[in-house]
């Protein structure tokens, strides 16, 4: 694992609450001058430490009411299910994020649609009917306490 010193810790952790933060209130907040802040701010960014940055919107106001867990377990292995699935997942625009887990799943998706008329819509045309699909297991969302987007930086500090 890469090493960070305290300047760095201190950046990213700022940089994830405001990734429009100017490099010279960035370098006034760590306790560096301009130039040397922007030096390790320009290595975070090319060590791909630091991604890039986008804007957090709100899916309320953009009218997605309904945000929903979903799991998902194929039938088989053994054939193409997994990168049929995989594939057709990829240009589901519902789905904003898609892991492949342990457990009795073989998927979870997060999923946002404007309404539950859409989420039913969205499982029993949609996802229900892709080649492999064995069972899927809904859960909704009722209030998001925290998240998503932080990295935990604690371990950096010891």
């Amino acid at each position: 694992m890469p090493q960070f010193d305290a300047f760095e810790t201190r950046m990213l952790d700022i940089l994830q609450r405001d990734g429009r933060k100017p490099i010279t209130e960035l370098a006034e907040e760590i306790g560096l001058s301009a130039t040397p802040c922007a030096r390790r701010f320009e290595a975070l960014r090319e060590a791909g430490v630091i991604k890039g940055f986008s804007a957090q919107l709100s899916r309320r106001a953009l009218g997605l009411m309904v945000e929903v867990f979903i799991q998902v377990r194929l039938t088989s292995h053994s054939d193409e299910s997994p990168e049929n699935f995989i594939a057709a997942v990829r240009r589901m625009d519902e789905v904003s994020a898609c892991w492949t887990m342990t457990g009795d799943h073989d998927f979870l998706m997060h999923v946002m649609v404007p309404s539950v008329d859409d989420l039913n819509d969205f499982v029993m045309h949609r996802l229900m009917r892709l080649k492999g699909v064995r069972d899927v297991h809904t859960q909704l969302v009722l209030q998001n306490i925290k998240g998503p987007g932080h990295v935990p930086l604690g371990h950096l500090r010891r």
